[in-house]
């Protein structure tokens, strides 16, 4: 916004998000009192921005965690409805995409699963292949990753099962 802001003539409206990015992205809870009077002049200054910035923190509030498998279900359903209807189309959209993946989400929420492990697992894969770079054969790659991301134990030859540095 404030990068639009400055491409505008009026400088004015440039100054007035001047700051304010760092107070729209944190959590209410670790707010400076500067923080919190920018976001405030925003809110009067700006309808759209302020129900962007509502939105934001609405959609938090359901995936914080403190919530039952009931009332993250139906605030959700009602956070969907409210993104639909707000006009802002980027809401719009993840509105949209949030309620066609519903039920994928509430299991996940509900499960507590998350997919860092896969991830972290993946982004490891994409190393070792970037490494493997001019390897003669996919095979080869793979048993690179095998080797550095499975449950693969080497056992060398001369390793007796004794202590390893006697």
């Amino acid at each position: 916004m404030a990068e639009h802001a400055r491409t505008l003539s009026d400088k004015e409206i440039a100054k007035t998000y001047r700051g304010a990015r760092w107070a729209l992205l944190k959590n209410p809870e670790n707010l400076t009192s500067t923080q919190r009077s920018t976001l405030a002049a925003l809110k009067r200054q700006n309808r759209a921005l302020s129900r962007a910035y509502e939105l934001k923190e609405a959609l938090r509030a359901v995936f914080a965690g403190d919530l039952s498998d009931e009332e993250v279900q139906t605030m959700l359903g009602r956070w969907c409805s409210w993104a639909q209807r707000c006009r802002i189309p980027q809401f719009v959209k993840v509105g949209k995409t949030i309620r066609k993946h519903q039920g994928g989400i509430l299991a996940a929420v509900t499960r507590k699963l998350a997919n860092g492990r896969h991830e972290g697992l993946n982004a490891k894969a994409r190393l070792i292949i970037r490494r493997a770079y001019g390897f003669h054969s996919a095979e080869n790659a793979l048993a690179l990753i095998s080797l550095a991301c499975g449950p693969v134990t080497l056992t060398l030859p001369y390793h007796t099962g004794g202590d390893p540095h006697s």
